[in-house]
């Protein structure tokens, strides 16, 4: 375990780890240029620490887990703390919650019972990814430059981020219960 925390891309990832505080206390205090500034680096700290892994062949299992676990905090502190300032709505933060805690929830109790071990992420999963990481990045771009555009692209976001967190879960429902009924008709025969 120590070893894989050596490795230069779990470092990376431990790095963005340490960012949340930073750009939370920037936001709190309508520093928006540092907190986009830091958000920035945070996401290709990201970028960095996948490429570096497959670069120097240090694909870990911690790295596996460690890596989505600082995304999902990065993106769900983000949610909260511009909810908290009045930058995004709260139905949206509450589904972006609701959505990461159930299925945190669900993955955990089917991998510690052994009954489903592959949860990778879907494509639902993946784009619900990636609108919220530009949904923040254009809210906190507008909190510096008002412009009608990035009124406009702010609230395309923040409403395709709300389809997509409920698409993505449902979509996730839907295949956990299949895979379910799939397992459980092998372990009968």
């Amino acid at each position: 375990m120590i070893s894989q925390l050596r490795a230069a891309p779990n470092q990376l990832t431990l790095l963005r780890l340490v960012f949340i505080p930073f750009v939370v206390i920037a936001i709190v205090g309508q520093h928006y240029r540092w907190g986009l500034a830091l958000f920035v680096i945070a996401g290709l700290s990201d970028g960095l620490d996948g490429l570096l892994a497959r670069v120097l062949k240090q694909q870990t299992a911690l790295g596996q887990y460690l890596d989505p676990i600082a995304d999902k905090l990065l993106l769900s502190t983000l949610f909260l703390v511009l909810s908290f300032e009045h930058k995004i709505p709260w139905f949206v933060t509450v589904l972006v919650f609701a959505r990461d805690i159930g299925i945190l929830i669900v993955s955990a109790l089917l991998y510690t019972t052994n009954t489903l071990r592959d949860l990778r992420p879907s494509l639902w999963g993946k784009a619900n990814t990636v609108v919220q990481v530009a949904t923040i990045l254009v809210v906190l771009m507008f909190e510096i430059w008002r412009t009608p555009a990035l009124h406009t692209l702010r609230s395309i976001g923040l409403r395709a981020t709300f389809a997509l967190t409920l698409l993505s879960w449902i979509h996730y429902s839907l295949v956990v219960g299949k895979r379910l009924r799939s397992h459980g008709e092998r372990s009968t025969s």
